[in-house]
C-alpha cells in the first residue's frame, strides 16, 4: 500500500501513483500535493496573497482563476478543496449540461447535510451561457458549493455580472523561463535521470512551452522517450519536436491584448516592438486585413497631418496586400507600420473631430449664417439669403475672415496644431489666419 505522498528529491511532495502508473502522462504524476509548491503563482498562494490569506482566515469563498493554458488553474483547485475539507467535485462547461449540473447539485446538497462541504471546480467556465451562469448562483449563496470556475477568456467579457459579483477573481501568471526551469529540474528529479539536452538545447526546450508548464512536462516525457546517449543540441532537438502553438484566439481576449499592444508600439514610435505585435498576430492567424484597417486607422488617429503620406502609405500597403495575398502581401504591411512607427505624431485632427461632433450635438439644428446660404430664388434673395457674403478670392491674400458658424455661437477652437512634422507648418498658417480674422472683422 503506497503512501498518500512520495517526495521529489528536492522535498517537493507529489501525489503517489498508482499500481500502474507508466501509462499516465508526467503532468499528471507531478502534480503538487501542496499549494507551496505549485510554480509560478507565489504571488497568489503567499501568506499575504489572496489565497493564502483566505485559507489562513478557514473561509473559502467562490473564486475565478484566470489565466493562459498550463499554469495550475486545475492543481490549486484540487488542494484548495484538499486543504480547507471540502469534496472537489470537476466539471468542464464543454461537455456538462442541465442534467448534469442537476446531478451534481443534488449531490452537493446531500453531502451538505453531512457537514460535508462541496469545491466545484469548472473548467472552461466561460464556455456556459448566460443562463446557465445563472444557475450557479442559489447554490452559491446558499452555501450548497464553493465555485472555482477555471478561465483563459477575460472574465469581465465572458461571465454575467451577478456571477462576477459573488466570486473574487484571482489572475494566475504565464510561467517564466526560471519557472519552467524548475519544472524541468523537477522532471528530471521524478524520472530519476538528466534529460539528454546539451545547454542550448535546454534553452530551446524551454522556450518551446511558451509559458505552459503542462506543455513542457508533455515535451520532456516525449525527450525521455527518446533514450538518447549523448546530449541532443538545439537544432537537433528543433528537428525532433515541434514548438507549441502560440495562445491566440482571434475573437477573444488575446486578440484585443495584442492589438492594443500593435497600436501602442506604433503610437509610441517604437518600429521594432511593432514589427514583432505584427509578427505575433500574422504567426496567431490572424485576418491580414483586419490589420490592413487597423494600420490605416492608426495614420489618422496617431500620425494625421503631422506626415499627411502616413495615410496614402497604409492604402497602399492595404491595395498591395489584396493584390499580392500571403505571405507575400504581408511584407507590405510590414512596410506601413515601420513607416508609421518612425513618422511625426499628431492626434490633433483625431481630437479636433471629437471636440466638433460633441460641440454638433450640442448645438442641435441652429442653421448656418443667412450670409453663406446660397439664393438661387427671389424669395430667398428676400429672406436674407447670401446677403453680405465676402468671395474669398476677391479679398486680400484670398482671405475674407468671416464668420461661418451659426449665429449667436460663440466661436470655437477645435484644431490645433502640434510641433512636430508638418504639422509645425499648418500650426503657422493658423496662427496667421487667427490674426487676419483678427484684424478683417475689427475693420484693421
Amino acid at each position: 500500500m503506497p503512501d498518500l505522498f512520495d517526495n521529489l528529491p528536492d522535498g517537493t511532495p507529489v501525489a503517489a501513483p498508482p499500481a500502474q502508473d507508466g501509462a499516465r502522462p508526467l503532468a499528471d504524476r507531478m502534480r503538487p500535493a501542496r499549494l507551496e509548491d505549485v510554480v509560478g503563482q507565489e504571488a497568489v498562494l503567499a501568506s499575504g496573497g489572496p489565497l493564502g490569506a483566505m485559507l489562513a482566515s478557514g473561509r473559502l469563498s467562490s473564486l475565478i482563476l484566470w489565466g493562459p493554458p498550463g499554469v495550475g488553474k486545475t492543481t490549486i483547485a484540487r488542494l484548495l478543496a484538499g486543504q480547507s475539507g471540502h469534496s472537489f467535485v470537476q466539471i468542464s462547461a464543454i461537455f456538462s449540461g442541465v442534467a448534469e449540473l442537476r446531478k451534481v447539485f443534488d449531490a452537493a446538497r446531500a453531502r451538505r447535510t453531512t457537514g460535508q462541504g462541496t469545491l466545484l471546480f469548472v473548467d472552461e467556465i466561460h464556455r456556459f451561457n448566460r443562463a446557465q451562469q445563472d444557475g450557479f448562483l442559489p447554490h452559491m449563496e446558499d452555501g450548497t458549493i464553493v465555485l472555482v470556475g477555471a478561465t483563459t477568456e477575460n472574465p469581465s467579457f465572458e461571465l454575467n455580472a451577478a456571477l462576477l459579483s459573488r466570486a473574487q477573481v484571482i489572475v494566475l501568471d504565464r510561467l517564466g523561463s526560471d519557472d519552467l526551469a524548475r519544472l524541468v529540474a523537477r522532471a528530471e528529479a521524478a524520472l530519476e535521470r538528466p534529460l539528454p539536452l546539451a545547454p542550448d538545447a535546454r534553452a530551446a526546450l524551454i522556450g518551446m512551452a511558451d509559458g505552459d508548464g503542462r506543455a513542457l512536462l508533455n515535451l520532456i516525457e516525449q525527450v525521455a522517450a527518446w533514450g538518447a546517449v549523448d546530449p541532443v543540441d538545439g537544432a537537433g532537438l528543433s528537428a525532433r519536436l515541434m514548438r507549441r502553438a502560440a495562445v491566440y484566439d482571434k475573437s477573444g481576449d488575446g486578440h484585443y491584448n495584442l492589438i492594443s499592444a500593435l497600436h501602442k508600439a506604433v503610437r509610441g514610435s517604437d518600429p521594432d516592438a511593432s514589427l514583432y505585435w505584427l509578427a505575433r498576430m500574422l504567426e496567431g492567424g490572424e485576418d491580414p486585413r483586419f490589420l490592413a484597417r487597423r494600420i490605416t486607422r492608426m495614420a489618422t488617429e496617431d500620425i494625421g497631418l503631422a506626415d499627411p503620406q502616413a495615410l496614402g502609405q497604409c492604402l497602399e500597403a492595404w491595395q498591395a496586400y489584396e493584390r499580392l495575398g500571403s505571405p507575400e502581401g504581408e511584407l507590405a504591411l510590414a512596410q506601413a507600420v515601420v513607416y508609421l512607427a518612425l513618422a511625426p505624431k499628431s492626434n490633433a485632427v483625431y481630437g479636433a473631430w471629437k471636440a466638433a461632433r460633441a460641440e454638433a450635438k450640442r448645438t442641435g439644428s441652429a442653421p448656418p449664417p443667412a450670409h453663406i446660404l446660397n439664393a438661387p430664388t427671389g424669395l430667398m434673395k428676400a429672406q436674407g439669403y447670401g446677403a453680405g457674403y465676402l468671395y474669398d478670392h476677391d479679398a486680400e491674400d484670398g482671405f475674407s475672415g468671416q464668420d461661418y458658424f451659426p449665429e449667436g455661437m460663440k466661436r470655437p477652437v477645435f484644431y490645433a496644431p502640434v510641433e512636430r512634422g508638418f504639422e509645425r507648418e499648418l500650426r503657422k498658417r493658423v496662427e496667421w489666419l487667427v490674426r487676419a480674422r483678427a484684424r478683417r472683422q475689427g475693420g484693421g
